[in-house]
């Protein structure tokens, strides 16, 4: 959690809402818009189930959300996010939120 952490973001694990202050990020408030985004990795998760490789599924997740944020003149300042599942496999749990960091970490 820490190493994916910058200014403005103030949030940690297990909490229900992501908060993010624009001032203590640099950003002039009084101008500044929120573009928020959310997507999923579809297919890429199934081939992840089939091949039980589940290390890129976090990157791929944020590049889809970084995509639609720059698309729409946006920068990536933080990710909330939740993983679901009906049955807990926790290695695979654990590839998959260790590449979500990764992937905040390549956003920036």
């Amino acid at each position: 959690c820490k190493s994916t952490r910058r200014a403005g973001c103030d949030a940690d694990l297990g909490g229900f809402g992501g908060l993010f202050d624009l001032a203590a990020a640099g950003f002039d408030s009084a101008i500044t818009v929120l573009i928020g985004a959310t997507d999923g990795v579809g297919t890429k998760l199934r081939i992840a189930q089939s091949t039980k490789s589940h290390d890129s599924v976090g990157v791929d997740l944020v590049a889809m959300c970084v995509n639609d944020l720059i698309v729409a003149g946006g920068e990536p300042l933080f990710f909330l996010d939740y993983y679901a599942t009906g049955n807990l496999a926790v290695e695979e749990a654990a590839a998959v939120v260790k590449g979500i960091a990764e992937g905040c970490r390549q956003a920036g």
